[in-house]
């Protein structure tokens, strides 16, 4: 018995010596004598130069966080000083990593079994420097050595701490070159607190782009599910990113929040992100949770944008969008993140493009050939001005504000400026636009837009392009093919059952009036502008109006200050019945020119003679009356429009008055209008109101004709 007692009290005390030894060794052990130990195994080990600069240093101090007899042992704490980890030789910053300090704790009793515990590391200021060339090789990628098997030691590392610390990020394939501080926020902040914070900001910016108030961008849906989402809830941020540099040479200022580093790790666990960046001129804010971020898994966030126009954010996005007024949306964004195969879905969006509003779902795929925009898109109310940046429109203070820089030259009225056909082969889409209704003062009675948009190979269509003006409709069809220099261009319309009183609503006369205004046109053309393909333009236009009436006053309404002056040259400001106007208009190469213009009123027939040019944007008009029958009706001479179409310059020719008399009459009658014939659409039950029916019984015609894109429309005969 008494030498069993001997023995546990060798045990023990050898035990005891052994601490006490362990102890003594690591407080007094000179720990910089390993340095060159320890950086020859690291540099090994990540295959690039590492290297312990300063003092390593070591003391005891017991674990405050521990109970008990446990918490009377004291545990090791390490520190090493001017760490340094070096780049590649090609990089331009020689260092990839330098910190002023590492200071770490282990738990001891964890390896008796092969356990190093590593309850906290703090990094004393650190500062990397990330860079990749064009070609893909950057300096994050480290050379690894391959494993013999399975380690007997384990490493529990539970948190990372740092004052603060630095990344420069120079990503010449991406174009990205930025300089970013990182922040503990000490405290961390709620979901619920970011989220209001930011939704706040960014619909005050949404005001100050737009002027869209906040309930005009409030989704409340969206709302609620994000302020009751318990998930995101729970989430708290941990730290605080400011970044500033540029992107495809646009300036970048940007402030983001994230959760702790260790949230990291496990992959089923939501990482809360919020960021709040512009990029230029464009302000891009979201705040929500990233799943599984280490793989890059799924994102849940709501997400704002606003800007001076949505084709900005082509280089951030790589989207394709057309040139608009100033915007801002704000919707719930949700992503499934694979290596070139992802899909974002911006769903159930509101916002402010301009004047109008605008909503709907779109979902962008990366995958397959190239990638996709799908979706819906409405409008409850459109501004008709909104649409002039789609082709170009616009002062050129407000293309300059969108970043345009092709300024409209001096006395030129058609845009342009180019289509950005560069694009277009960047992505394929497939969108339904509805506009429920436009605004356009009473000028113009468009109460409607309605296009399906398909955007593949770079080949551009609107089919159908539906419009719903003044109580009838005016279909059409467009193609734009952008995958050839130039651009070739065709467009097919049809307009059926435009009531006059109603494309005139303000005056009075013409409300008792059962006219109807209908119409077919076909032209191609190739060019890489409005004004291009315009004044390249081939095909023809038919028009046929019947049982109206027209005034100066009229027309002045309409803003046709040239119709003003030749009705009131002819009528005075008197109503005058119109039984038919027939049009038969073809384009050779921009110029068009009037195979038959008439106009018959219950008081003379009226014919428009002459051309207009749309590559010179000139005018060339000439409009002669004849008078009907015995009536006592002075007609003057022979008017004229000439000048350009930004100062026509209208007038009287010189000459002798026009002879009166019936037999002008007969000039309509062998007029080659047999063309106009289907034109004739009568209202429902009302076919004995079209007056110059009987004039068209027994003619036959096929519809308007247009010769391939860059061909000219053959010569009429």
């Amino acid at each position: 018995m008494r030498r069993g007692r001997k023995i546990l009290a060798w045990v023990v005390g050898i035990f005891l010596l052994l601490i006490i030894a362990i102890i003594l060794f690591i407080a007094f052990f000179d720990w910089n004598r390993l340095k060159p130990t320890i950086n020859e195994k690291v540099s090994e080990a990540i295959g690039r130069p590492f290297a312990i600069q300063g003092d390593i240093t070591a003391h005891w101090a017991r674990e405050p966080g521990e109970g008990g007899l446990v918490s009377l042992i004291p545990w090791p704490h390490f520190t090493a000083r001017d760490i340094v980890v070096t780049n590649p030789s090609w990089a331009a910053n020689q260092r990839f990593a330098h910190l002023d300090s590492i200071d770490f704790r282990l738990a001891p009793f964890p390896l008796i079994t092969h356990r190093i515990v590593v309850p906290e590391i703090r990094l004393g200021q650190p500062a990397i420097a990330l860079e990749r060339r064009k070609d893909g090789t950057n300096t994050w990628t480290f050379k690894l050595p391959e494993s013999s098997g399975p380690s007997e030691w384990q490493l529990e590392l539970n948190a990372i701490a740092f004052d603060k610390g630095h990344i420069d990020f120079d990503d010449a394939q991406n174009q990205v070159k930025m300089g970013i501080d990182v922040t503990p926020l000490g405290k961390g902040i709620p979901f619920d607190e970011i989220m209001a914070q930011q939704e706040k900001d960014s619909r005050a910016q949404a005001n100050k782009t737009t002027g869209a108030s906040a309930k005009a961008m409030a989704k409340s849906d969206a709302d609620e599910k994000d302020k009751k989402d318990d998930t995101k809830r729970k989430q708290v941020y941990e730290f605080s990113w400011d970044a500033k540099g540029t992107y495809k040479q646009s300036t970048v200022a940007a402030t983001a929040k994230t959760g702790g580093v260790f949230a990291l790790r496990d992959a089923n666990r939501p990482f809360p992100v919020a960021a709040d960046a512009r990029f230029g001129d464009t302000h891009i804010a979201f705040v929500g949770t990233l799943t599984d971020p280490l793989n890059v898994g799924a994102l849940d966030i709501r997400l704002w944008f606003s800007g001076t126009s949505m084709s900005h954010l082509y280089d951030l996005t790589g989207v394709t969008l057309p040139d608009t007024p100033p915007f801002a949306t704000e919707g719930h964004l949700k992503a499934n993140l694979k290596k070139n195969d992802s899909t974002f879905t911006y769903e159930n969006f509101t916002g402010k493009v301009g004047g109008s509003d605008l909503g709907g779902t779109l979902t962008f795929k990366t995958g397959g050939t190239r990638p996709s925009l799908n979706g819906t898109l409405k409008s409850n109310q459109l501004l008709f001005s909104d649409l002039a940046p789609l082709v170009g429109g616009g002062s050129d203070a407000e293309k300059a504000e969108r970043g345009d820089v092709t300024k409209q030259p001096a006395g030129k009225v058609l845009p342009v400026e180019p289509f950005k056909t560069d694009r277009w082969n960047a992505m394929d889409a497939d969108v339904h636009f509805t506009g429920a209704k436009i605004v356009h003062g009473e000028r113009l009675p468009i109460q409607n837009v309605e296009t399906h948009l398909i955007m593949k190979d770079a080949v551009l269509t609107l089919d159908p392009l539906k419009f719903g003006v003044a109580g009838g409709t005016v279909g059409s069809n467009i193609r734009l093919d952008g995958s050839s220099e130039p651009l070739k261009g065709r467009l097919n319309l049809g307009a059926r059952h435009l009531k006059l009183k109603e494309l005139f609503p303000t005056f009075a006369p013409m409300q008792t009036s059962f006219g109807e205004m209908n119409g077919d046109a076909s032209f191609t053309a190739v060019g890489n502008s409005p004004a291009a393909l315009l004044g390249s333009s081939n095909g023809e236009l038919k028009l046929l109006i019947n049982d109206g009436a027209v005034s100066s006053s009229l027309l002045e309404l309409a803003g046709l200050n040239v119709g003003s002056y030749v009705v009131s040259r002819f009528f005075g400001d008197d109503v005058v019945k119109i039984n038919c106007m027939a049009a038969d208009l073809v384009a050779t190469d921009g110029d068009m020119e009037s195979k038959v213009f008439a106009l018959d009123t219950e008081k003379a027939l009226i014919n428009v003679n002459g051309d207009i040019n749309f590559k010179d944007e000139k005018l060339n008009l000439d409009i002669v009356p004849h008078t009907k029958g015995f009536r006592v009706f002075s007609l003057r001479s022979p008017l004229y429009v000439h000048g350009t179409f930004a100062n026509p310059s209208p007038g009287v020719h010189a000459g002798p008055l026009i002879l009166r008399g019936g037999g002008a009459v007969a000039l309509f009658f062998a007029a080659p209008i047999a063309a106009l014939a289907p034109l004739m659409v009568p209202e429902s039950g009302k076919a004995n109101a079209v007056t110059c029916q009987p004039l068209l019984d027994d003619l036959k015609s096929a519809p308007p004709k247009a010769p391939p894109p860059g061909k000219t429309m053959p010569p009429t005969k």
